[in-house]
């Protein structure tokens, strides 16, 4: 990976430790090597770090105690959920200068309220608990994603996480309405509110949703829950190009609506990975095609309200040659493990490895062009390379992951930076974004300074220093300050 830019930096003194220890509990932090390895390395991609300890809060009122200790003694915080990004964000870096503070201990459901289609949950309850907490209900909290087992929802609101459900209900940010967080001073500031309309000021919750911890440790929120869909429809289909998928999203969309609620294209290679690297999964469809679509429907009525107008929207679909192929589940079960087939990705992606990956985003219409541009640039420069491309192209987010070709000698990897200019710079031309959902980290810190207007940094480096003069909240993440 390639290394943050230097920092100014000292361990983390024995007595500030002390402290720290006091503050939690012997229950409360890991000081042994053994014990703070897993918070110290990511699940993919090689980042990892050291600290002198690992700091597990059971409130929030032992994180304010932790920050006002680290503000004092000018000790730097990692905060950090189920460490599951995907950018260097959630590890440490080599100096011993930082202590994690880690939310897995804050993992309670505060309140439901049905009436209201809000539940209010502290920062590591884990994605996949208030999913069944809100099904519990007969709601639907729809940010889904591969990592939702593990990840929490502190971090997935620190990333503004996307998933396969933006489409519809959008990202992260548009299902939070208050939130409360723990400042880089240590003061509580208790933003739970859990209204639709507040028009007082400034919306304070957004500079934390996304700022990656560097603004403060987000502790709880408020989140919007939907009816729970009674009918769904799932369909995998075949076809020809990226560019007859943007002609099918436009053609489903003025049949269905907004019941549309995921559409995923994927190349064929990732396909092949998949099959080859993680067992159970078939191939959802008989005919080979050089590239599919994921599409999901959902709403509410009878658990077959919308058989017929999918068949009839594909059907349409099929006589414009729109599609080549297809099948639509039989069962939930069928659906999920069509699902299950689109997470499994990433897991794929981590065996075959030699992969150099991209988390980027254009304009819905632009995704075929931008496809078709950056293959033709790739293939100039490596012949033979891999193309692999996937991704949510409902909202224009593709996952643009290039592998190397086959007979490649050496380390593909130390291609990456050369590969990240040429992507990067053809999403700058087309107007897009080099992160989507996944985050800036330290993955992306340089080439965000590259890419964004002087004036969005200076406003991003007023804010930092504002709230967090002393560079003390996740420093050499997001923003250099």
């Amino acid at each position: 990976m390639t290394a943050t830019p230097t920092r100014a930096s000292r361990p983390v003194t024995a007595a500030a430790i002390e402290r720290l220890k006091a503050v939690v509990g012997p229950k409360g932090y890991y000081d042994q090597a053994a014990d703070m390895a897993p918070f110290c390395v990511a699940w993919r991609d090689g980042w990892q770090g050291a600290v002198p300890l690992v700091l597990r809060p059971a409130n929030t009122a032992e994180v304010s105690d932790i920050v006002k200790i680290c503000a004092e003694t000018r000790t730097p915080i990692l905060p950090q959920g189920g460490n599951t990004g995907l950018t260097g964000g959630s590890q440490p870096h080599n100096d011993m200068s930082e202590v994690i503070v880690s939310t897995t201990r804050m993992n309670k459901v505060r309140r439901l309220d049905p009436l209201n289609d809000t539940i209010t949950v502290e920062a590591g309850v884990v994605l996949a608990e208030i999913q069944k907490r809100a099904a519990e209900a007969d709601r639907l909290f729809p940010l889904s994603l591969g990592a939702e087992g593990s990840c929490q929802i502190g971090g997935n609101l620190s990333t503004n996480a996307g998933g396969t459900q933006v489409l519809r209900y959008g990202n992260t940010r548009n299902l939070v309405l208050g939130i409360e967080a723990v400042l880089p001073d240590g003061r509580i500031w208790d933003g739970l509110r859990a209204l639709r309309k507040d028009n007082t000021g400034y919306d304070l919750k957004h500079l934390l949703i996304g700022g990656e911890g560097t603004l403060g440790i987000i502790t709880a929120a408020v989140l919007k829950l939907y009816p729970r869909p009674t009918a769904i429809e799932t369909a995998w289909l075949a076809v020809p190009s990226p560019q007859y998928a943007l002609e099918l999203l436009a053609l489903m969309r003025s049949r269905l609506g907004d019941a549309l609620s995921g559409f995923e294209l994927l190349q064929r290679s990732i396909i092949d990975f998949v099959l080859q690297t993680v067992p159970g999964n078939e191939d959802p469809v008989s005919t080979r095609s050089p590239w599919y679509v994921l599409m999901e429907v959902s709403g509410q009525g009878k658990t077959d309200a919308f058989t017929e107008p999918l068949q009839d929207a594909l059907g349409a679909a099929s006589e414009q040659g729109l599609i080549t192929d297809g099948t639509i589940a039989q069962t939930l079960a069928q659906g999920r493990r069509f699902w299950k087939f689109r997470e499994d990705v990433s897991e794929a992606q981590k065996v075959i490895g030699g992969g150099v990956k991209h988390d980027v985003s254009v304009a819905v219409s632009s995704v075929p062009e931008f496809i078709a541009r950056t293959d033709a640039a790739l293939e100039k420069a490596y012949p033979g390379i891999r193309h692999c491309s996937f991704g949510h192209m409902g909202d224009g987010n593709i996952h643009y992951n290039p592998v190397g070709p086959v007979d490649w000698k050496g380390d593909f990897q130390a291609e990456r930076d050369a590969i990240n200019l040429i992507v990067h710079d053809i999403v700058a031309e087309m107007g897009g974004s080099i992160s989507a959902e996944h985050g800036i980290g330290r993955l992306r810190l340089a080439e965000n300074e590259r890419y964004k207007s002087p004036i969005e940094l200076e406003l991003m480096r007023t804010i930092k220093r504002a709230l967090d003069p002393h560079n003390l909240m996740n420093p050499g993440k997001m923003i250099r300050a």
